[in-house]
């Protein structure tokens, strides 16, 4: 059984969905009705697909989560919910690297035939994977596991919370390039903080793992360099 979560700021449509979900053997994990919340959420539930409305109710688009959410939950098939069916919806999709879109008003059999579709891709990624680690070289006693998000110092876990787990893995996915304060916020926190904030998640990172990995790059954002 998939588990699926709705993106989706119209209640109404979001029950209806979730109703033809459940009939067809889905298993819906949480509805969320704006773009903060998903980012927050999502990489927590770890759902298989996200149905994501293009027009949230906050500010932030279903375009920008979806992006976040490649970067933190990368097996996660995302599918566009839109009311507009042209070039642009379909670059759109291309670009966000989403498995399609759906259109509104809602059609059950295209719902259902479309999610079978995406499961069946899925099923076959997952076949297809043998590899379940991706770990990149910091230093010579530092890696970063990119798929399990864990820090290792000499072969042995350091235990870090979430958020500098998360600070750590969109420097690393971006490693030698600096990552913007805006990018680095949105991803770790799902809003924009300030430097200090984000000056005080490093130092504590800097004391977890008794050296320095992450480095402020003047009127940029910060970056980890590979020693490799």
């Amino acid at each position: 059984m998939l588990n699926i979560v709705i993106v989706e700021d119209e209640l109404i449509a979001a029950e209806y969905l979730k109703e033809i979900l459940i009939q067809n053997g889905f298993n819906v994990l949480d509805i969320i009705d704006n773009g903060k919340d998903a980012i927050k959420e999502i990489p927590t539930l770890q759902p298989d697909i996200v149905l994501m409305d293009i027009m949230l109710k906050d500010n932030i688009s279903g375009s920008e989560v979806s992006l976040h959410l490649k970067q933190y939950v990368p097996k996660t098939a995302i599918i566009f919910l839109t009311a507009y069916a042209d070039s642009e919806m379909v670059d759109y999709a291309i670009k966000s690297n989403s498995y399609g879109y759906l259109m509104k008003p809602y059609n059950e059999n295209e719902i259902v035939n479309t999610l079978r579709v995406v499961a069946a891709r899925i099923k076959e990624h997952s076949k297809q994977t043998v590899d379940t680690t991706e770990k990149l070289t910091i230093t010579n006693e530092l890696s970063f596991d990119t798929v399990s998000l864990k820090l290792f110092q000499n072969g042995i876990e350091i235990k870090l919370g979430k958020n500098a787990l998360a600070f750590i893995h969109i420097l690393c996915r971006n490693i030698n390039s600096s990552v913007s304060n805006e990018q680095i916020s949105m991803y770790v926190w799902g809003e924009i903080k300030n430097d200090i904030t984000i000056r005080t998640q490093i130092h504590r990172i800097k004391e977890k793992i008794g050296e320095s990995i992450i480095h402020n790059v003047n009127g940029v954002g910060y970056m980890i360099e590979s020693k490799k």
